[in-house]
């Protein structure tokens, strides 16, 4: 059986030789006692370990960013560039800005990352003849698809809600594209 400390080493050392490094120079010689000196094959930022405390490097407030190869919901672009919900990865609620029809809220999302995304959420119902006024907020499918690359970033495309208890389904001609900014189709 091997032990923990040597896998570790033979992990880093299989790093550095992956990483075209042929040797490595020794750790630095510390004051204070470490828990485990592992070599270090790159320069991430690793967590700062003392007796008694620990600090990890802070994690990017961009609301782009997302966990690597995790899409996000398009992004803030043209109609929907003062919306919400667009850059995030799986939001909880989705505004794009314009009337109270454009916006879901209390989105509880059963997939993500797949090709489609599906979420159920609370958003404007207006039936045929009737304003906006007249409408009532009713639970929604959310579908988030056309997934890919779009200004270099990883995300879902293309975003439609609608209204199973009103006969509606996904339609994947008519939705907001949320890579331009732009609606697509008309209902």
């Amino acid at each position: 059986m091997r032990n923990r400390t040597g896998a570790v080493i033979a992990l880093a050392a299989l790093a550095m030789l992956a990483a075209g490094c042929s040797s490595a120079a020794p750790p630095a010689a510390s004051s204070s006692p470490s828990p485990a000196a592992t070599p270090s094959a790159t320069a991430v930022s690793q967590p700062t370990v003392s007796p008694g405390t620990a600090t990890v490097p802070a994690a990017s407030a961009s609301p782009s960013a997302s966990p690597a190869g995790t899409p996000t919901l398009g992004q803030l672009a043209g109609d929907f560039a003062h919306g919400q919900g667009f850059g995030q990865v799986k939001p909880s609620e989705i505004f794009n800005g314009g009337d109270p029809t454009g916006l879901v809220t209390h989105i509880a999302w059963s997939s993500w990352g797949g090709s489609q995304a599906t979420a159920t959420g609370t958003a404007e119902y207006v039936g045929p003849n009737q304003s906006v006024a007249q409408g009532t907020e009713e639970s929604a499918t959310v579908v988030a698809f056309d997934l890919g690359t779009c200004d270099g970033k990883y995300m879902y495309q293309a975003v439609e809600w609608y209204f199973p208890q009103h006969n509606q389904a996904f339609n994947a001609n008519t939705y907001e594209n949320v890579c331009t900014g732009s609606y697509v189709g008309s209902p």
